[in-house]
């Protein structure tokens, strides 16, 4: 799972194929909550605010 920026969406994607073999599920972090589950504050690659959610 990555929660990424926008310009960090391609490298979560393709590390994500890299490790399950399969394409994952993309979410926007505006459009989805979860109850037990608070999106972190920056990306998983840089400082930036994150946007989507690679599952």
């Amino acid at each position: 799972m990555f929660v990424v920026c926008e310009e960090h969406l391609e490298e979560a994607i393709e590390e994500f194929v890299d490790v399950y073999e399969q394409p994952p599920d993309i979410y926007k972090l505006d459009e989805v909550s979860f109850t037990d589950w608070l999106a972190p504050h920056k990306c998983d690659f840089c400082e930036d605010i994150p946007k989507y959610l690679v599952v």
